[in-house]
């Protein structure tokens, strides 16, 4: 069994390189409208030549998973900007999309909690679609449309699941067939369980993202390892290898929040089902700490009986 593992946007190792250079609304409404566009071209720009030194780090230290920052460009899906962020960076943006085919780079997006198809008011469902469409536009504009995965959540509940995840099932046809064939689902750690989000996930034929913390702290009674090798078999016909979501909690009194890095003891019991499937997997370490997280604890794993480092991010069970 091999696992390679990967971390979220910031390579906390690289100094001053953060991919999530904000720009407000109000700040952008203060400018003259002659600075505007200059200010979010100035902003995007940064944020484009951090990510491009992180991808080269990531290709130095053998890092074959990296999420990309969804603050790449700021306002992009503000209705009152909603600018052209592709033709200006053009040549940068298929440099990324270079960079990642040439490094064998698995590259994903995961659009914030408000990105959710359950909603009964039709401008939170087209809010998402526009959200999603603008993931799946930074994709195209990379040229890796068809290699990137877009993660979200099923949604809310509102008091009904039943009735939350029949209106998932119909507002997802309004989203273009393309974005869904890039998508993914992950449970989430207060609503939908592994099992609901299994379902969601077969049903629609989308392949699942487990993420661990998040079961742990929203089991619903159930079993991981009676439902492991489900969740992996929602990959099968994607031709990718089952991806996992990996952190642990801050602390009892804030289970629900990531800790700083990985607590080996907390992830061992996941590690150990899916030992017993022997099925390559790839691990998203979502820890504070980002990268350094993910180095010590692909270190600490590596320390495990039976367990041989491949490579910096990448070991063998």
């Amino acid at each position: 069994m091999r696992i390679r593992f990967g971390y979220v946007a910031n390579a906390l190792a690289l100094w001053n390189a953060s991919p999530s250079k904000a720009l407000t609304f109000k700040t952008y409404s203060n400018l003259p409208k002659e600075k505007r566009i200059e200010k979010l071209m100035e902003v995007t720009s940064k944020n484009l030549e951090h990510t491009m030194r992180i991808l080269y780090y990531n290709a130095a230290h053998e890092i074959k998973l990296y999420r990309f920052s969804s603050s790449l460009v700021p306002l992009a899906t503000h209705p009152e900007v909603m600018w052209d962020f592709v033709t200006p960076f053009k040549e940068k943006w298929e440099e990324l999309g270079e960079l990642i085919n040439r490094f064998e780079i698995r590259p994903s997006f995961h659009p914030n909690q408000f990105t959710l198809f359950t909603s009964s008011r039709d401008e939170i469902t087209q809010n998402a679609i526009r959200d999603m469409e603008f993931h799946y536009k930074m994709l195209e504009a990379m040229r890796i449309e068809k290699k990137g995965i877009i993660n979200i959540h099923i949604g809310g509940a509102y008091g009904d699941k039943d009735a939350s995840i029949n209106r998932f099932h119909q507002n997802l046809k309004k989203l273009p067939q393309e974005i869904r064939a890039q998508m993914t689902l992950e449970n989430d750690y207060k609503t939908y369980t592994i099992l609901e989000t299994l379902k969601v996930s077969e049903k629609e034929k989308i392949p699942m993202i487990l993420d661990y913390h998040h079961h742990q702290a929203n089991q619903g009674g159930l079993d991981l390892a009676l439902y492991l090798k489900r969740i992996f078999q929602t990959w099968e016909k994607s031709g990718q290898v089952p991806k996992v979501h990996i952190s642990s909690p801050k602390s009892e009194n804030a289970y629900r929040s990531h800790a700083d890095f990985v607590s080996l003891e907390f992830v061992l019991p996941f590690l150990k089902i899916a030992k017993d499937l022997n099925q390559d997997f790839d691990v998203m370490v979502e820890a504070k700490q980002k990268d350094l997280a993910m180095l010590q604890l692909v270190g600490e794993i590596t320390s495990l009986r039976g367990v041989k480092r491949l490579t910096t991010s990448t070991v063998e069970w």
